[in-house]
């Protein structure tokens, strides 16, 4: 699957893996969460670290429940925090399901960098859990920076597109639905939309997706020949509406760096939000960037064009008010 803009004065910034669809109606906290069911909650993280099953042999837990590891002595304080720190970076690493999609499938190569994503945990239902233990080792793929993909042999020659932040799937995979002969190559951080994407292609037929699970920027940035993809697909990423969040925002002129020399000439960049004052800044920052033309002829937005799906959440959007804008640039 989560996330925009790189920060320029460290390494290149977290693509999202995630866009959200979630924002046409009220926008999240989070970035990688699209098309959610109503009843797709987080639920607490019942695999907090317990400090105290973790810790060191020799040690005695206090009795006092009120005790603080300030109330302990300097060396016990220390190896309680230890063993709190420990569990929990276990846990980080421990996938949710055996065989599925990794808890942190790039490991080291993870930059501490502004993200454009916040992978969250959340429930699974039995549906996406059955399809994920069934369909990862088929259809899915770890983004760990360690290989470069063939995308000929991994969709079997189709022109392949990119998908940065699918949500719940449901657009993506009626997209692959519709149009069978174009691979779609979909990434997100958010393991319920992962599951769920898997399951819908799935029971429709389609062979033409691959759920990549991690950052898209190392999937940019290291896993991906030049020129190999034929489009990129951002459908509404997370607006990360205050201000001192602007920087989070995906498409930034760092992030077109990274997309240009991975798509083939003529491949189209189709973006869509329903954020106004994001849907100003997408235009402003494509049409800067040299590697980019705007197909609309006037310069603006474009229709939308009829094979993105208007979705529920979008619909949602609309019947509040909110305008929503799709932007279509050709990599020249």
């Amino acid at each position: 699957m989560s996330e925009q803009p790189l920060n320029p004065t460290t390494a290149p910034a977290p693509v999202s893996g995630t866009a959200d669809e979630a924002t046409t109606a009220d926008p999240p906290a989070t970035g990688s969460v699209t098309d959610a069911p109503a009843d797709d909650t987080p639920v607490t993280d019942t695999h907090a670290p317990d400090p105290v099953a973790e810790a060191p042999a020799g040690y005695t837990p206090v009795t006092d429940t009120h005790a603080t590891a300030a109330d302990l002595p300097a060396d016990e304080a220390a190896a309680l925090r230890a063993a709190s720190f420990e569990r929990a970076r276990r846990l980080r690493q421990e996938p949710r399901f055996p065989g599925g999609p990794a808890a942190d499938p790039a490991g080291s190569h993870h930059e501490r960098r502004i993200r454009s994503f916040q992978p969250r945990r959340s429930r699974v239902t039995t549906g996406q859990q059955e399809a994920l233990e069934r369909l990862w080792s088929t259809w899915g793929l770890d983004i760990d920076g360690k290989r470069v993909l063939d995308l000929d042999q991994l969709f079997g020659g189709l022109p392949v597109v990119l998908e940065i932040g699918f949500g719940m799937g449901e657009a993506t995979a009626q997209m692959a639905a519709d149009d069978p002969g174009t691979g779609i190559l979909a990434v997100d951080v958010h393991t319920p939309g992962q599951g769920n994407l898997l399951g819908l292609a799935d029971k429709a037929g389609s062979t033409n997706v691959r759920v990549a699970n991690g950052d898209a920027v190392i999937l940019l940035r290291e896993m991906l020949a030049p020129e190999s993809l034929d489009g990129l697909r951002v459908y509404f990423p997370d607006p990360w509406p205050k201000a001192r969040h602007h920087k989070r925002r995906l498409i930034q002129p760092e992030f077109l760096d990274l997309v240009a020399p991975v798509l083939k000439p003529g491949a189209i960049v189709h973006c869509a939000t329903d954020w106004e004052p994001y849907a100003e800044q997408m235009l402003e920052v494509l049409t800067a960037h040299p590697r980019f033309e705007n197909t609309a002829a006037d310069g603006g937005y474009a229709p939308r064009p009829a094979f993105r799906p208007l979705t529920r959440f979008e619909g949602q959007g609309l019947d509040k008010g909110h305008v929503v804008h799709d932007l279509l640039f050709a990599r020249v």
